[in-house]
C-alpha cells in the first residue's frame, strides 16, 4: 500500500512533458495553450507542447500539429527525436500564409 502511495505521488509531482509521448518545440508560442489537431489534444506553455500516444504514425502527428501552429523547432517521440530530415519534411507541410 504505501508503495502505491509512493508511485502516485510520483506522477503527480511529474512535470507534464516527463509523462507525454509527443513533444514538439515551436517556432512561435501557439495563440492557445490547448489544440486539438486530428485525434491528438496537445497542451501547450509558451513554445513547449505536450501530447498523449495516440494510434496515429509519428510523421502524421508531426504534420497535423505543424498545420495548427506552425513551424516546429523540435518534434521527439517517447523521448527520440526526429532526425533534421523528418524535421524539415514535417516542417514542410506548415501553411504558407
Amino acid at each position: 500500500m504505501l508503495r502505491s502511495a509512493l508511485l502516485s505521488l510520483a506522477f503527480v509531482s511529474a512535470p507534464a512533458w516527463a509523462q507525454a509521448h509527443f513533444v514538439a518545440q515551436t517556432e512561435t508560442p501557439p495563440a492557445q495553450q490547448r489544440i486539438l489537431a486530428r485525434d491528438n489534444i496537445w497542451r501547450c506553455t509558451d513554445a513547449l507542447c505536450t501530447s498523449a500516444r495516440t494510434a496515429t504514425r509519428p510523421a502524421i502527428v508531426c504534420s497535423t500539429l505543424v498545420r495548427a501552429v506552425g513551424a516546429l523547432r523540435s518534434f521527439s517521440v517517447a523521448g527520440e527525436p526526429f532526425s533534421a530530415e523528418q524535421l524539415a519534411a514535417c516542417n514542410a507541410r506548415s501553411r504558407r500564409d
